[in-house]
């Protein structure tokens, strides 16, 4: 396809990446982070970052791009009634579910289908989006809307700050009850490899963790995480630059024969957002497989 632009209306405050892959279709998410990050993208003809936010009037310039054959997303029936058995609230706007850890959110690189491809073809016709993301192997609380007003509602509660959001963890080692607070700025950058990472760096976006210790162990701590910010892998990476990585954490733990698991162990407990000024709180206390893992590392 050839170079298109594009003027933000309705749009104004969505961030850039959600912007262009919501238009896109068919054009893999890598492709898209690979033209904000050679500068194929331009906003109001400079280059942008794929967190940037868009404003009313913002002209966006989309390089020329070729979609990938469609594929249908085929969940399976089993998957779809899995995840079905998931959800913890359901009313005229909102899906809450308790996302099981492993599944990713949406299909794409080598994924056929993830949580919001196996819930539109479950409720054919309906209007869904997710309103935010988990990481693949992060449990626990994801929010879906069912109509476009309500996804820019809970969009501009994200925005301003009236969504919060607490996470259980656990951690290697002793983490010291002292330390309540995280605050390094966070950078993204791509490895050679093209796999996206995050890292502490001076030149980041300000990133803001509280920490509460909730029980320890000689070799483990169990924890609960406060995000203030919104930053990718923001408490996996503020977890491991004080040296306690997540346990399960491929990307970011160091691999030194210490504690292990066979799962990230970052479950999404609670979330909170205000619309149409009502406040609502959603719960999904970790299960069994945090259990099992503490329980195991209580007795080593």
């Amino acid at each position: 396809m050839p170079v298109t632009h594009h003027t933000v209306s309705e749009h104004a405050g969505q961030r850039l990446d959600n912007f262009l892959t919501s238009r896109l279709k068919g054009v893999p998410r890598s492709r898209v982070y690979a033209m904000v990050r050679k500068g194929e993208v331009r906003v109001n003809g400079g280059r942008a970052r794929p967190h940037t936010r868009l404003a009313t009037g913002d002209v966006v310039r989309v390089p020329p791009h070729r979609p990938l054959e469609p594929r249908a997303a085929t969940p399976g029936e089993r998957f779809m009634a899995e995840l079905q058995a998931c959800v913890i609230h359901e009313d005229e706007r909102l899906i809450v579910l308790n996302k099981p850890a492993g599944v990713a959110v949406h299909g794409g690189s080598g994924i056929v289908a993830g949580v919001i491809e196996a819930l539109r073809a479950a409720r054919p016709g309906a209007s869904l989006e997710l309103t935010h993301r988990l990481d693949r192997g992060t449990s626990g609380c994801l929010v879906v809307a069912k109509e476009r007003r309500t996804l820019l509602a809970v969009h501009e509660a994200f925005r301003t700050g009236q969504v919060t959001k607490s996470y259980h963890l656990i951690v290697t080692g002793r983490w010291p009850r002292r330390l309540r607070t995280v605050q390094e700025p966070l950078q993204r950058y791509v490895l050679p490899n093209g796999e996206r990472r995050v890292r502490v760096s001076a030149d980041g976006a300000a990133a803001h963790t509280d920490f509460e210790v909730l029980k320890t162990t000689a070799n483990a701590t169990w924890l609960r995480a406060f995000p203030r910010t919104g930053r990718t892998h923001q408490i996996r990476v503020h977890a491991a630059s004080r040296g306690h990585a997540i346990l399960g954490d491929e990307k970011y733990a160091k691999r030194d024969g210490g504690p292990s698991a066979n799962r990230l162990m970052l479950h999404a407990s609670a979330i909170a957002l205000t619309l149409d000024g009502i406040r609502q709180r959603y719960e999904a206390p970790p299960g069994a497989a945090f259990t099992e893992v503490w329980e195991r590392y209580a007795a080593s």
